[in-house]
């Protein structure tokens, strides 16, 4: 057989192959979310094809503020089965590039340790609110500034 032939034949098999179990790529949906009572905003993650009760996490990002490595894990989560819920601590979308930055927002963000339980407990009620997370099963996980915030709550 021709190369040419053997690349055409692979080609027209390759959608075929998505219908075997574990090679089906999952399609993440990205939700943008408002916390109640103005506290603030956060990114849910969960899988397009979820078809079954599972556990929730709250992912609470670190000093620099919700950026896109603490979506990435969010989203990293949901590929895994979770419902994942990216919460800003900081409630204002403000993202640091530079440590002193973001020290001075986790200093504002801890001088208000009211709030951040108020943030912490809005994201669990909105996981607790999604059709397929099992109310009993919500998990947090927080990186540097979040896990202080995680073990905390």
């Amino acid at each position: 057989m021709k190369p040419s032939r053997i690349l055409l034949a692979a080609l027209l098999l390759l959608p075929a192959l998505s219908v075997l179990p574990g090679l089906a790529r999952a399609d993440i949906i990205e939700k943008p979310v408002t916390l109640p009572d103005g506290l603030g905003t956060g990114v849910l993650y969960m899988d397009d094809g979820l078809d079954k009760i599972t556990a929730g996490v709250i992912v609470v990002h670190e000093w620099w503020g919700l950026n896109d490595y603490v979506r990435n894990r969010a989203r990293l989560l949901a590929k895994e089965g979770y419902v994942a819920l990216a919460v800003d601590m900081y409630g204002n979308g403000k993202v640091a590039n530079h440590p002193q930055d973001a020290k001075a927002m986790m200093q504002q963000a801890m001088a208000h340790p009211k709030q951040m339980t108020a943030r912490f407990n809005a994201a669990k009620s909105i996981l607790r609110d999604q059709q397929y997370v099992n109310d009993h099963r919500i998990f947090a996980i927080g990186y540097c500034f979040g896990g202080g915030v995680v073990l905390n709550q």
